[in-house]
């Protein structure tokens, strides 16, 4: 394995990777690092008028008093069951929501599962209904940097302030609940219940809300959605979902409600077989990608893509997507599937939405840590991949989009994926790949992580740095070896834990 090549010049507009490193440590000390892991309402007109203007992500807050009083509440948070620790059950919550008074039908959802792409098709979702001016909830996880993050009101995360509010109304009701129960609420359960009450009091028009884990048992699966929506289906999560596409689709279908309309992305035929008769059971309407919608035409674009999709209502033609790969482009036509089915689109209306309040919501799009450039000279991009579907779709697509000459991998992964398959998928497109770890609990050790990488890349291509933030340096070096004008590029990946902390130490925030 190569040692660390030197830096004899770095570049002096960057934060010192090492004081940064040593605050995100302290930072992550006393946080659970499973928080980073894992009916009709009114139609009131949103207060700003267009699209939601992206979903940047929240900083520390500013406020001292503040800061320490979302501190306190996600240390509460962190001491219970965190997302990898499971009693497949909805029964803590729906006792709890009972408590709460049902916010969670207050207003008609859209419930989104699969195994990858589902958070960037909550975003798109989020938007198209934001620009045809509908108050909407987004309840989202994993999160990149901030817990708030998976909270969205109208577009924008949730403010710190009312997180800590939402968190210390339903408290009592929490603990009332914990004393009733075998378990008490995990860490899950209780940020659904928050983000449920905080959608009934906003109020919200929509909710887009993504599950954590699965379907049937999964916390979010005590609404029924207007519309259900089945990203694509991998393998991932074998130990709690099952061993193949077949199993993982009898769980994730459980979200499929009685009278919803389905909206199925491309899937293996096994898989897609399971949600078809599930919806068959329930009398739901399907809608499939590569039938009654779909991408008709896709050109790399400046900055993005330009697509031509298919809905449910007929074409959309020339609709800019500012996030880069094919699989980003079948995000965005699933999205639009989605919207137009709650809109009636395809069974009620035979009509297209608006073409240009289209165009205007998918050119606002952004998915913080997917595709995402956080620096150039050299380009660095921020892939929150972490199973080998996932690792395919990136490798795809950042070959596509940026051509670099040379591109350096930073991988730090959990113990409990599927690493070989994740790192021979981006083995055709590394030049070099860094292993490293993050501040999880759960990360793989870079030792081990090595082992592996040595075997898929050889030793001569594999470069080992324990810290992140030296990882960065190293992978940033061998990059600029190259020269200012070569073209290469760094991508940075193998978990949304991973993702989030780089970007910090990048500096964006």
């Amino acid at each position: 394995m190569s040692e660390r090549p030197g830096n004899d010049d770095p570049d002096p507009t960057t934060p010192d990777p090492a004081d940064a490193f040593e605050e995100l440590v302290e930072a992550e000390t006393n946080r659970d690092p499973d928080l980073a892991v894992i009916e009709a309402g009114s139609r009131t007109l949103r207060a700003q008028a267009g699209p939601p203007q992206g979903d940047a992500v929240p900083a520390r807050p500013a406020d001292p008093e503040v800061d320490r009083a979302l501190r306190a509440v996600e240390e509460e948070l962190a001491g219970r069951w965190g997302e990898t620790k499971l009693d497949p059950s909805v029964e803590r919550i729906v006792a709890l929501l009972d408590i709460l008074g049902s916010p969670q039908r207050a207003y008609p959802s859209i419930h989104i599962t699969g195994t990858n792409g589902k958070t960037s098709t909550a975003r798109m979702i989020e938007a198209l209904l934001g620009a045809f001016e509908l108050r909407t909830g987004r309840y989202t996880s994993p999160h990149v940097q901030s817990v708030t993050e998976r909270i969205s009101l109208d577009g924008a995360p949730i403010a710190a302030e009312r997180f800590i509010e939402t968190y210390r109304d339903i408290a009592p009701y929490v603990e009332m609940t914990d004393t009733q129960q075998e378990y008490r609420l995990s860490f899950f359960e209780v940020l659904t219940a928050m983000a449920f009450a905080a959608f009934a009091d906003a109020p919200v028009d929509v909710a887009v809300v993504e599950v954590g884990m699965g379907g049937t048992w999964d916390a979010t699966n005590v609404i029924d959605g207007d519309v259900a929506v089945i990203t694509p289906i991998s393998l991932d999560h074998t130990d709690r979902l099952g061993e193949t596409p077949e199993q993982i689709a009898v769980e994730k279908s459980g979200i499929i409600k009685k009278d919803a309309t389905v909206v199925l992305a491309q899937q293996p035929v096994d898989a897609a077989s399971v949600m078809l008769k599930r919806a068959v059971e329930v009398d739901a309407t399907v809608a499939r990608e590569g039938m009654e919608f779909g991408v008709l035409t896709r050109e790399v674009a400046v900055g993005g893509q330009m697509l031509t999709l298919r809905g449910l209502g007929g074409e959309y033609p020339e609709v800019f997507l500012p996030l880069y790969g094919a699989h980003q482009a079948h995000n965005a036509a699933v999205a639009l599937a989605a919207v137009e089915a709650f809109f009636g689109i395809g069974s009620d209306h035979a009509r297209t939405l608006d073409i240009d309040t289209v165009r205007s919501a998918f050119a606002a799009v952004s998915s913080p840590g997917r595709m995402e450039v956080v620096r150039r000279s050299p380009t660095v991009v921020l892939d929150a991949a972490h199973n080998p579907a996932g690792a395919q779709a990136a490798a795809e697509g950042v070959t596509e989009a940026f051509g670099f000459s040379r591109l350096v991998g930073v991988v730090g992964a959990s113990a409990d994926k599927d690493v070989r398959g994740f790192l021979e998928a981006f083995e055709p497109i590394f030049a070099e790949v860094v292993v490293t770890r993050n501040s999880s609990h759960r990360a793989m050790d870079p030792d081990d992580l090595a082992a592996v990488a040595v075997e898929v890349f050889g030793a001569e291509r594999v470069v080992v740095e324990p810290r992140l933030d030296d990882a960065l340096e190293a992978a940033i070096t061998l990059a600029e070896e190259e020269g200012e004008f070569s073209g290469a590029g760094v991508l940075v990946t193998g978990s949304v834990i991973t993702v989030g902390e780089a970007r910090l130490l990048l500096g964006r925030s």
